[in-house]
């Protein structure tokens, strides 16, 4: 009688030491899945951070040529242009001519 007690015990001890086991390595294998997380995280935010320092510089880029383009683009430079590099003037009041319907 003592012996069939003596084997339970020995049955459950044996599958408590399973179980502890397999819980032991699921926790390890959820700390690695952990440490990937976080590294992933990490290398993901300083992808992030030299994408946004370009974004700046583009952006500064980009109203340095639109401040630019404003410049070249106004009248009086188009004036000034005309007149010294292509030689025109405006027409006298005497060569215009007003149309009447």
């Amino acid at each position: 009688m003592k012996s069939a007690p003596a084997s339970i015990e020995s049955r459950n001890k044996t599958r408590l030491m399973w179980t502890n086991a397999g819980v032991m390595c699921l926790i390890v294998v959820c700390a690695f899945g952990v440490i990937q997380t976080s590294h992933a995280c990490r290398q993901l935010y300083a992808q992030l951070q030299i994408l946004e320092a370009s974004r700046w510089y583009m952006e500064e880029d980009y109203g340095r040529l639109l401040l630019e383009q404003s410049t070249w683009a106004s009248y009086r430079r188009v004036e000034q242009v005309a007149e010294r590099d292509l030689g025109m003037q405006p027409p006298a009041v005497s060569d215009l001519k007003v149309f009447v319907e």
